[in-house]
């Protein structure tokens, strides 16, 4: 029978491995096979009955999708020579509890593992989505020594589609049309960039309703709130995140290995910004084969400068808490 849909014209011979093989693992692999984000997937979970398991269900679906390969293991040689790897596996969040929380568990996860996946993929992009997603990148850059540019953590491109569902949904504008970011923090400290949002070219301050501002400061925090807290409600109705985690994570792998050169709010080191410097947190950056970029000239207001500060200094604490 012939494939129902054309090819993805994704680079030839590349991988793309998942350490974790759980809801969120699985659901981005899930995502990059139906894109056709990598000619390889691989699946790599100390539980050897459930990787497989999983591999084989994606396996079971090829002919539905772009021709891409999906193998699963117990084994870290199974992640050999990808040219990303996503890492997922940790502690998971439970109902009500707050992301940092897990971070003792996940940054020791990491001290373990990181130096095993290089051995095998040492020129790897490692891109980290464990929480708390901007301790493990700092976790992940530490252990591993590799240049900042490539640990790039999921960071707040999530949260980035959130904010731009909930504005496109109050001004009736389609979502395509809606240019916004989340940075900081992605967890409760997360800082939406009212300043630089926009709904096609009119900037989210001068758009109105009914000749009335749109977005007056008591939407503005309805929607902040609905966004930080959008994950707990998830959590609390299905016990995990995963569809949307498994579609962000896959464009921001489809841009690293299509070289895509997009702005995306990844969670990168941040070096000198606005007097922000040594901590891994989201700022839009230009994203492309070679992993993070420079961070992109940024509109910011006085308060929204003070509320990222706040959100470093709380990474950085946390970093420093386990020697990072």
């Amino acid at each position: 029978m012939v494939q129902l849909f054309p090819a993805h014209s994704a680079p030839r011979n590349t991988k793309v491995a998942i350490v974790g093989a759980g809801a969120v693992g699985a659901t981005i692999a899930y995502a990059c096979q139906i894109h056709g984000v990598a000619h390889t997937i691989a699946l790599y979970d100390t539980n050897a009955t459930k990787v497989r398991a999983q591999a084989l269900d994606l396996a079971h679906g090829s002919m539905f999708t772009p021709t891409t390969e999906v193998v699963g293991s117990a084994d870290v040689g199974v992640c050999a020579d990808a040219d990303v790897v996503v890492i997922t596996a940790g502690a998971k969040q439970k109902p009500g509890q707050d992301r940092m929380a897990l971070a003792g568990d996940n940054v020791a996860l990491c001290r373990d593992l990181v130096p095993r996946l290089l051995a095998v993929a040492p020129e790897a992009i490692l891109v980290p989505v464990t929480n708390p997603v901007d301790v493990v990148t700092r976790a992940v850059l530490t252990f591993s020594g590799l240049p900042a540019r490539r640990v790039v953590g999921s960071g707040t491109v999530l949260d980035s589609s959130r904010l731009r569902m909930l504005i496109s949904e109050h001004s009736g504008v389609g979502t395509p049309s809606v240019r916004a970011y989340i940075a900081g923090e992605h967890g409760d400290s997360a800082v939406p960039l009212w300043s630089g949002a926009f709904l096609g070219s009119v900037p989210i301050s001068d758009w109105k309703t009914d000749g009335a501002p749109g977005f007056p400061d008591e939407i503005r925090t309805a929607i902040k709130h609905a966004v930080t807290n959008a994950a707990y409600e998830v959590i609390a109705g299905k016990g995990a995140t995963s569809y949307a985690i498994g579609l962000a994570v896959a464009y921001v792998l489809d841009t690293i290995l299509g070289d895509q050169r997009l702005i995306l709010p990844v969670t990168s080191l941040v070096e000198d910004f606005h007097g922000i410097t040594n901590v891994c947190l989201s700022l839009p950056r230009l994203l492309d084969r070679s992993g993070a970029g420079a961070v992109v000239p940024l509109p910011l207001a006085p308060d929204e400068l003070d509320q990222l500060r706040a959100s470093a200094e709380k990474i950085r604490a946390l970093c420093h808490e386990f020697g990072l």
